[in-house]
């Protein structure tokens, strides 16, 4: 056994002896002065290896014994609280890691109230105002990941987060106000500074640390709310430090790169809300957005689409650090392109409160103010196209605030997107809030972007022709899309799969039938992996596309999935539009000839318009326009190209499954609760299934399941429900021979026709009674080809 070893353990048994058994006062203050040997604060000081030894293997068995031995009568013992005095030293002078667990095991193992709960609660304030947290984490900064270490570091997390929690659930009334949280998490904040100072001084000296504990530490307070108050601290002090010094950025930078995933949404948020201006957040998070996926996702998804309680301050800050350096700019213009994407879509218009648009619309100005031309200048059609369209939904909208965002913007952007063009002007009642986006429209002067000055002088080249070369990334095979997708970790080569897979689906159908269910499968929980410009719009065509070519399998499939578990509600109407859309393309005439035109062709081969001469094609073109037709009323040159109704054959897999499970509800979905909006799309999309499949023999047994859909749901309280049902009803009569009307639906349209008559009286919603007026209408058009129907 080695001697070192042996000989400490001797020396705490019998001192661990006395402690328990002695009442005699100067007996134990002997031994406890004793044992101060191997703490190193005393003259004769033990040898540096039972030093270790001590601190490592019986420290810990000291303070707890030290903790059963806390009374009044054993603090007694001695006068004028010298006892006390050396009983509480072990714990302000040991290991502090130590000291601290057993001081919370003692705290949270103790009657309350008591004697020995106060005293060690007490014990805990002085621990805390000496400073000797920083210790507890400096000693976390040199150590081995280990096991050991992992565990001891989960704890230590676990105990320093939640001490404000721990205590107040044990002191109740009497908690000191060193444990208030907002007297504890300042107090954190500092002794994390300490110990980033204690970090880059071993740096300077050519030492290696870590950093992983503290950003636990961070990431774990920021989700407990405590933002405001640690960041509070750091983030001055951090701006100050940071200014001109690199070392200090790179800590910093890694403070927050290890922050665990969970706590990265936490963590970015209180920084961007504490940071002064986008030049303190850029020293302080570095390229972060460009390293972590997590990071990315938060700075340009999270704050900007689905939270909106940013203020400006913050939003300007989020904008102008993503604008402040070349490699983090892409990031900003596709935060514009999609900005500008969800600004004009008419369903966000709907159905997103006002106040979110107005958050989205004052990003999309300040993304304007942050880019140069040539970059807008690069994606001009795209912004332009996006910005027309959304400015014609705002238009359109009955609410004057919408319609006023729509010409602030449209006045904005167009004159930043087009500035040699005229000027576009609306007129509108200017207010605060109006002012306030006009003067986020200034732009700010570029910032580590492209350089645009002394170029006017050179000639641009042409290059509107030019195509990205992606050369073998692209694949040449469905079944290729289909592993890139799933397996691969070229990001360029995944990207490339998903720009060729609709044109290679519709390319290859039999090869897609083989691995249909796999690509929808696979599709439908397709997530965005790099910053992919029209990333949703290429997956919902692909998994159209895959549908169309194996309509039977791949609907039935969709619409099993639609009331399975583990599915957000988002992809839960991915689901409806893309079985809407799929319906629509099987129900056109001629559908396969285009569908052979429009197919993409495969690496290497030319285009479908390659064999036509240029000359003849701009001279046939000027022959149609010049080209006057005298004609009847309707015909419009070229007939439609005629063929069956694809359709036809596989509607009731598209819209029977949808039906069965509506009023069941599973762990996470529920139609007929919370989830009103999707029951809404799912009412509108069964309507449309129903339009699609006319004149089908499916139609009979489709319009009786709708129906009977309708009528369950005819009292719903929701309007959006209620517009869907009402064109439901509307299709069943538009679709479905009156003949056949007559002779199986007649009682459900009986049904149908008194409670239409009541909604067009009585509904609430204007564009309900609308609907349900052009529904009698219907059937006031059938009435001569139907058997009479009686009055409601």
């Amino acid at each position: 056994m080695d001697p070192v070893a042996s000989a400490v353990r001797l020396a705490v048994q019998e001192a661990v002896h006395i402690l328990s058994s002695s009442e005699d006062g100067g007996h134990i203050i002997s031994t406890l002065q004793s044992l101060r040997r191997y703490l190193g604060e005393t003259e004769t000081q033990a040898p540096p290896e039972e030093q270790e030894e001590f601190s490592r293997t019986h420290f810990s068995t000291i303070l707890r014994c030290l903790v059963g031995k806390l009374s009044p009568d054993w603090l007694d013992l001695l006068p004028d609280g010298q006892l006390e005095e050396l009983w509480a030293s072990f714990f302000l002078e040991g290991p502090a890691d130590q000291a601290f667990l057993v001081l919370m095991e003692s705290i949270e193992g103790a009657a309350s109230p008591s004697f020995r709960l106060m005293k060690m609660a007490r014990l805990l304030a002085r621990f805390l105002s000496a400073g000797r947290m920083a210790a507890v984490m400096e000693g976390q900064c040199g150590q081995q990941a280990g096991p050991a270490s992992r565990l001891l570091q989960e704890t230590l997390l676990t105990r320093v987060v939640g001490l404000p929690d721990h205590l107040g659930n044990r002191l109740q009334r009497e908690t000191l106000a060193a444990f208030f949280p907002q007297n504890y998490f300042p107090l954190l904040g500092e002794e994390v500074l300490r110990v980033l100072q204690a970090v880059v001084d071993s740096l300077r000296g050519g030492l290696d640390c870590s950093v992983s504990f503290l950003s636990q530490v961070l990431g774990k307070a920021c989700v407990h709310g405590r933002q405001k108050e640690i960041l509070g601290v750091l983030v001055p002090r951090l701006t100050v430090l940071t200014q001109g010094n690199c070392l200090w950025q790179r800590v910093c930078w890694r403070l927050v790169e290890c922050v665990p995933d969970r706590a990265m949404e936490a963590v970015l948020k209180g920084l961007v809300e504490a940071a002064p201006g986008p030049e303190v957040l850029s020293r302080l998070l570095g390229n972060l957005v460009t390293k972590s996926k997590k990071a990315q996702f938060v700075m340009t998804q999270k704050l900007l689409f689905l939270q909106y309680s940013c203020s400006m301050p913050m939003l300007q800050s989020l904008l102008g650090y993503l604008a402040m350096d070349s490699q983090r700019r892409p990031l900003l213009v596709q935060a514009l392109k999609e900005l500008l994407e969800t600004w004009g879509s008419s369903s966000a218009i709907r159905h997103t409160p006002l106040e979110q648009q107005r958050y989205v619309s004052k990003a999309l100005l300040i993304c304007l103010t942050h880019l140069g031309e040539a970059e807008l200048r690069a994606s001009r059609d795209e912004l332009l196209a996006s910005l027309m369209e959304g400015v014609k939904s705002r238009l359109d909208s009955s609410l004057p605030p919408v319609r006023r965002l729509g010409m602030i913007v449209a006045e904005v952007a167009s004159a930043r997107l087009h500035p040699e063009g005229p000027p576009l002007k609306f007129q509108y009642e200017e207010d605060e809030l109006t002012r306030e986006m006009l003067a986020l429209a200034v732009p700010w002067p570029a910032a580590d972007g492209p350089s645009e000055a002394g170029d006017d002088e050179l000639v641009p080249y042409d290059m509107s022709g030019d195509g990205e070369q992606r050369g073998s990334k692209t694949p040449a095979y469905v079944r290729d899309c289909l592993e890139a997708l799933t397996a691969s970790e070229d990001w360029e080569r995944w990207e490339a799969a998903l720009r060729a897979l609709e044109g290679l689906v519709l390319k290859s159908p039999a090869a897609t039938r083989e691995v249909s269910l796999e690509l929808a499968k696979v599709l439908l929980h397709l997530e965005e992996k790099t910053a992919v410009a029209g990333f949703e719009r290429l997956r919902q065509r692909a998994l159209v596309a895959v549908t169309v070519t194996d309509p039977a399998r791949v609907a039935e499939y969709l619409a099993v999935q639609f009331y399975a578990l583990n599915y957000s509600l988002r992809q839960r109407m991915d689901i409806l539009d893309v079985l809407a859309l799929a319906a629509q393309e099987l129900s056109r005439p001629g559908r396969l000839g285009r569908a052979a035109q429009r197919g993409s062709p495969g690496p290497g081969s030319q285009p479908s318009g390659a064999a036509v001469p240029a000359w003849k094609a701009v001279v046939e073109e000027r022959v149609r326009c010049k080209t006057r037709r005298f004609c009847k009323q309707g015909s419009t040159g070229r007939a439609a190209a005629a063929g069956p109704n694809e359709f036809n054959a596989v509607a009731g897999y598209f819209f029977f499954p949808l039906l069965q499970r509506f009023d069941r509800p599973v762990v996470t979905f529920d139609l007929l609760g919370d989830d009103q909006l999707v029951l809404g799309r799912l009412a509108h999309t069964l309507g449309a299934l129903m339009y699609l499949a006319v004149n089908t023999a499916v139609a009979v047994p489709m319009g009786k399941a709708l129906l009977e859909f309708v009528w369950a749901l005819r009292f719903h309280g929701d309007a959006y429900v209620r517009r869907g049902l009402l064109s439901a009803v509307s299709s069943v009569l538009l679709s479905v021979p009156a003949e056949w009307l007559l002779a199986d639906l007649l009682d459900e349209l009986l049904e149908a026709r008194s409670w239409l008559a009541d909604v067009a009286e009585q509904d609430a919603d204007e564009d309900c009674r609308l609907l349900a007026v052009k529904a009698l209408l219907l059937l006031e058009k059938l009435r001569d080809r139907l058997l009479p129907l009686s009055s409601p």
